[in-house]
């Protein structure tokens, strides 16, 4: 398989193809109780991603989106909040690159728009995806040492910070 998928800019016509991605992800493949309802952010990426300073990334291959990430900015805060970061089973892992190609993307972009600090929250039940966390510099965070304004999602049990001014 080739390296020449293409990293772009999702809006809301792309929300179907979004939660085609993530919901089997979520659902089947990590057994994560979560619905589209505890997602509404899903449905108007527009408005809660791009509303807030922030963005929605897809990696795409032959035009089929295979790994999305997202970020919440928090501009007042200089700081932002990782979210959505998926990538299909069989485009995982180091060979092809999509997950570091998209996390580099959403650095870049921080660094580009003066955000100084990101945050994110996972499940500790995906490993590979702590892992991945950890090898890129992040550092993890107890719950209640956690900004206020860091948008928490219910099933988020595990949390990292990560300080790009000294990346």
């Amino acid at each position: 398989m080739q390296n020449d998928f293409k990293i772009e800019r999702l809006n809301n016509q792309f929300c179907e193809a979004i939660i085609g991605l993530i919901l089997p992800i979520q659902q089947i493949e990590f057994n994560v109780d979560i619905d589209l309802a505890a997602q509404p952010d899903l449905l108007d990426i527009e408005k809660n991603y791009d509303g807030t300073g922030g963005a929605f990334w897809g990696a795409k291959l032959n035009g089929e989106l295979i790994g999305t990430i997202a970020l919440i900015a928090q501009p007042d805060h200089h700081a932002g909040a990782i979210r959505k970061m998926f990538v299909k089973k069989e485009f995982r892992g180091k060979e092809l690159g999509v997950a570091q190609a998209l996390l580099k993307t959403l650095i870049e972009y921080c660094s580009d728009n003066n955000l100084n600090e990101v945050y994110l929250g996972t499940k500790d039940i995906l490993q590979a995806a702590c892992r991945f966390y950890e090898r890129n510099g992040f550092k993890q965070v107890a719950m209640e040492d956690l900004p206020v304004y860091f948008p928490r999602m219910a099933v988020d049990n595990v949390f990292y910070s990560l300080d790009l001014k000294s990346v």
